[in-house]
């Protein structure tokens, strides 16, 4: 079968699915029509004027006419806010239990209501319920109005499982920036606007003015002069949050602050509060909701998929094209035509025979294979995953109790519950099946979940049940973590089934903690240099809500770039934590070698540059399980106070010692850069630039502006793999320094850390292990060490 016959099945699969998709949307339809609570009369309620307050670990509890306050400072510094009874447990978001409260933290009286102190955060609640949070020096972060509720009212036909909606409006510095809100194609900092949180497949290639996709969070990550802090309101239920954007008096001396509106459908009001610098706000974000999952080494290096490869041979094909050319390669990426008829969990022998044959084949050459797992099970009694899922009533059912039906790509469909754990624990097993095709990674597709629909929703009907964990609801609360928990299934799952080995798994959707189960990628991006600009957007908003392993579609996944969008989104793809070409099945093919002799040599030469940085992204890997910090962070990362940087979103910084500047402009070949403050050297030219400040770089075809950091000590492999210390010159006075983390690729034991600094002492660049050992690498000093 060649390319065009596989074209046309999926094209003919297409036009059966959607007959389906309009039964579908008409069956989804009707059964919300009946199943979904009817809202009813509502009634406006506030907290009203405050009662007292009653002391408890880590604060207190503020009792208002018609509701209450917990207020619960955490061992660490985050506060937890709680309205009307809510609990910080369960929740989705948090890595086992909330952490212990911080005891040194009392209420106590205050001039207008109570005041909660602790050593790095002040928490002040007025007697009419707005709660102000403030630096230990009495900066105001942000400021949280009276929340408002509306309550179904009581009647003969009460609203039967409605829920309060609820909105709470926030103001925060004049001159704050806000960033996070998950994965957002427009970024990554957020502008004025209205954000909706409701994991979404937006049906085609998105652009930047697509929202919401498929990963959102009610996280904002906001910087200001007066300090950085983090606000995560946990809550699972479909909401918009509405950005309003702050205005400095011009000589007034009056501003207008900066504003924010969260709107939640229902489920709790609760939020953690999380001051400090990014660093540390990422830290302490991690500490709660779980340290990001570590991937296997291999898993940095550069990877190539396609929807379509159709059969062994052309994977061979493909496979041998990267040796032939001596190209890096590090994993091949099966999509859903390795299916037999797109059913998870199976594999075409007629157009893949002998699957583990061909992955013992690769991984002879250094090449893994990554499978796709979609969660919709093909609605077909002899089927055994259906089978085995029905026997364990496993699949998400209606409030009539009927299995719920959708449509996917192997047609009518069925969706596990991986709200349950039970659920989870069958579905975890079912990976044995992949691991014994030889996959050694996975990754999840069309988990928002998605169903075909002609009209409305594409997802299942929000009447539909689930178990969340023991206590029951609907989908309006079970949809924006069904990645999530899927991504749970899958980890645990090869966690138990492959014990010593890392599981290396990535997500499309996920919500708030999916980094403790793997990374993700951006989706299906727009073939366009907007798509590559979004692409950028996207890792970095998702690093910033802690999900440091990203990364695009190189080329996008729709469409056909051209010679010059395909390398310069290969050559910021190579800097990226996740460097992966992918693209659809009429999108024609994303090798290197498509595109011409100049771009093989340009694209060979990033492959090999990102190879070279290799002990660098594995020291960021640990890094990042170790401490939150992303691999890619924005150029504002150790200068939030710097304005201009905090609205650049064109650039970024790989750990601390790298700037990159990505060609994002068709025909550009010159790059304006502005740099944070201190000494930087073009690592092409080994010319120093002072920052702060903006300069103008060279960009030519062959290569991106890429800066180091004066002091910078930068571990990078040799061709025969060993490891040198690559160190830039520090200025002046000054000194730098660097990381080295190593393990054996794979597994559980501890690394070996080793850290580095560097000075000039006699005119000479001098480099020490802090142990005091020697340093035990060679020393490669670039940059010139003069004033």
């Amino acid at each position: 079968m060649d390319a065009r016959d596989l074209v046309r099945q999926v094209r003919q699969v297409g036009s059966a699915n959607g007959l389906r998709a309009v039964r579908a949307a008409w069956r989804r339809q009707r059964t919300d029509a009946r199943d979904l609570p009817r809202r009813g009369p509502e009634r406006a309620r506030v907290p009203g004027p405050a009662e007292g307050a009653d002391p408890l670990p880590g604060g207190g509890l503020v009792r208002f006419a018609r509701s209450t306050l917990r207020v619960r400072v955490a061992a660490g510094g985050a506060v937890f806010c709680g309205w009307d009874g809510a609990e910080p447990e369960p929740s989705y978001a948090l890595d086992g239990s909330c952490p212990d409260a911080d005891t040194r933290a009392v209420i106590e009286p205050d001039k207008d209501g109570w005041r909660v102190v602790s050593e790095r955060i002040t928490v002040l609640v007025s007697r009419h319920g707005a709660v102000e949070f403030r630096t230990p020096g009495g900066l105001l972060l942000r400021r949280d109005l009276p929340p408002r509720w509306w309550d179904p009212v009581n009647t003969a036909n009460p609203a039967g499982g409605a829920e309060p909606r609820w909105v709470q409006r926030s103001e925060t510095a004049a001159d704050a920036a806000v960033f996070g809100l998950g994965g957002r194609a427009a970024g990554p900092r957020l502008s004025e606007g209205t954000y909706r949180l409701w994991n979404t497949d937006p049906g085609g290639a998105f652009e930047p003015e697509t929202d919401p996709l498929y990963i959102t969070m009610p996280l904002q990550l906001v910087v200001a002069d007066a300090g950085s802090h983090l606000v995560f309101h946990d809550n699972t239920w479909d909401g918009r949050v509405t950005l309003r954007d702050g205005e400095e008096g011009a000589g007034s001396g009056h501003d207008r602050p900066g504003g924010c509106e969260t709107r939640m459908d229902g489920g709790p009001l609760r939020y953690w509060v999380i001051p400090g610098t990014p660093a540390r706000i990422l830290s302490s974000w991690t500490a709660l909701t779980g340290r990001p999952a570590l991937p296997p080494r291999w898993a940095l290096g550069y990877q190539h998929s396609r929807w379509g490869f159709g059969t062994a041979a052309e994977v061979r094909r493909v496979a041998a094209g990267y040796r032939e050319r001596e190209l890096p390669l590090s994993a091949l990426h099966l999509d859903i035509d390795h299916f037999d008829g797109h059913r998870v969990f199976t594999v075409d022998r007629e157009r893949f025979p002998d699957l583990p044959a061909l992955a013992e084949e690769l991984r002879g050459h250094g090449v893994r294979l990554v499978s796709i797992v979609d969660p919709a099970v093909k609605l077909e009694p002899g089927n055994p995953v259906h089978d085995s899922g029905a026997a364990a009533d496993a699949f998400v059912r209606d409030a009539q109790g009927r299995t719920v039906h959708g449509v996917v790509w192997p047609g009518d469909a069925v969706f596990p519950d991986f709200t349950d754990p039970r659920v989870r624990k069958w579905w975890g097993g079912l990976y044995a099946e992949r691991l014994s095709q030889g996959f050694a990674g996975v990754w999840h597709d069309m988990n928002e979940p998605v169903s075909f629909a002609a009209f409305g929703d594409t997802t299942l009907p929000r009447s539909a049940r689930h178990a969340l964990e023991g206590r029951g609801g609907d989908h309006r609360e079970a949809h924006n973590v069904y990645g999530l928990t899927m991504a749970r299934a899958g980890h645990e799952g090869l966690r138990e089934l492959r014990p010593g080995s890392r599981p290396f798994l990535f997500s499309r959707s996920g919500w708030a903690g999916m980094q403790r189960y793997g990374g993700t990628w951006s989706g299906d991006v727009s073939t366009g240099w907007p798509g590559l600009r979004s692409s950028l957007s996207l890792v970095l908003g998702l690093g910033l809500c802690g999900v440091p392993y990203s990364g695009p579609d190189v080329g996008g996944f729709t469409g056909n770039p051209s010679p010059e969008l395909y390398l310069r989104w290969f050559q910021m793809a190579a800097y990226l934590p996740f460097f992966r070409t992918h693209s659809a099945i009429d999108a024609g093919h994303r090798e290197p070698w498509e595109f011409g002799p100049r771009v093989l040599e340009a694209a060979g030469a990033a492959m090999r540059e990102r190879e070279r940085l290799m002990p660098y992204l594995y020291t960021l890997a640990h890094t990042a399980r170790r401490s939150g910090a992303p691999y890619v962070r924005p150029v504002w990362w150790g200068d939030p106070e710097d304005r201009k940087l905090r609205s650049c979103g064109d650039a970024f910084l790989l750990g601390d010692a790298l700037l990159v500047a990505p060609v994002l402009e068709q025909g550009a070949t010159e790059r304006a850069v502005r740099l944070p403050r201190g000494r930087w050297y073009d690592t092409a030219t080994g010319e120093a630039y002072q920052g702060p400040g903006q300069v103008l770089l060279p960009a030519p075809p062959e290569r991106v502006p890429v800066l180091a950091r004066a002091g910078a000590v930068v571990p990078v492999a040799e061709e025969d793999g060993t490891v040198t210390l690559e160190v830039w010159a520090p200025a002046p006075g000054r000194g730098g320094g660097g990381t080295l983390i190593t393990d054996a690729g794979d597994g559980w034991a501890d690394p070996r850390v080793e850290r580095f600094t560097s000075r000039i002492a006699d005119g000479e660049v001098v480099v020490v292990r802090e142990d005091h050992d020697a340093v035990g690498y060679p020393v490669r000093v670039r940059g010139a060490a003069v004033g």
